[in-house]
């Protein structure tokens, strides 16, 4: 056999447990929230890489990147914001347009096994994905209809997208803190959705990219790439101060401080 016929596997994953340098800084826009926000992510190297080297997270669908399995909705507000622009799709936009006048929930959404609402998922060339995947060939163009008709419209894809969608690969959770003296505040994290974002499930994923040297090839730092999400998700002067400390590190951090995907 040739080497064009078994080409080399994409790059190894780092390990998931690495030293990172993370900053804790209170709200300026509410006192009673502290984020927690991990640096090293923040300023890596790292950018999506669909149509350009993603492997897909199921080796049985390369082509459709981490849309295999549809999308959860976060809230009922989620889905109606989203369904809101689904209305405004067009065949020339949406490879699975149902083609018809009036798009109804029916077209689009199901619940999983737990209940929870989510996008369809369709099979095209045998490969399972969301319903707003468009795939390789489609004269509209491969990739997320609803992304594609954000760049249309001149918006932020984080406006059109289902809220897990335009957040990956930035990860915001929630932990009450109480404090020695009784008082308490609520930590907000920003950081890497890696495999164990996923759950367990996350484990049995054919490949990933947070942590793939592959994918971390950007020329400007994460947090300046993910602005507009990073807003969305702290806040404007929330994510001003987070971009100050951002541009601290960057300017003092050594090697032990850098994500080790990133090229060295």
């Amino acid at each position: 056999m040739t080497d064009e016929q078994h080409p080399d596997p994409p790059a190894p994953e780092v390990p998931l447990d690495f030293a990172r340098a993370w900053v804790e800084f209170a709200d300026p826009a509410d006192p009673a929230q502290v984020f927690r926000c991990d640096l090293t992510w923040l300023t890596s190297a790292y950018t999506c890489i669909f149509g350009s080297g993603c492997a897909g997270i199921y080796a049985s669908a390369p082509d459709v990147g981490c849309c295999t399995l549809g999308a959860h909705f976060s809230d009922r507000d989620d889905e109606r914001r989203v369904a809101a622009y689904v209305a405004q799709l067009d065949a020339d936009l949406w490879q699975h347009h149902p083609g018809v006048a009036r798009v109804t929930r029916k077209h689009w959404v199901t619940t999983d096994d737990e209940g929870e609402r989510k996008t369809l998922t369709v099979v095209t060339d045998g490969q399972e994905a969301c319903v707003f995947a468009n795939r390789p060939g489609f004269a509209g163009g491969e990739g997320c209809a609803l992304h594609a008709l954000a760049l249309r419209q001149g918006r932020e894809p984080l406006e059109t997208k289902p809220d897990v969608c335009w957040q990956l690969p930035l990860r915001r959770t929630y932990r009450d803190v109480e404090r020695p003296d009784g008082t308490a505040y609520l930590e907000v994290s920003i950081g890497e959705y890696d495999r164990r974002g996923w759950g367990p499930g996350g484990h049995d994923l054919d490949w990933y990219c947070t942590g793939n040297p592959l994918a971390h090839v950007a020329p400007e730092p994460l947090y300046l790439t993910s602005a507009a999400e990073l807003v969305a998700l702290m806040g404007e002067a929330g994510y001003a101060e987070l971009a100050r400390r951002c541009e601290a590190h960057v300017r003092s951090r050594s090697a032990l401080a850098l994500h080790p995907a990133d090229p060295r």
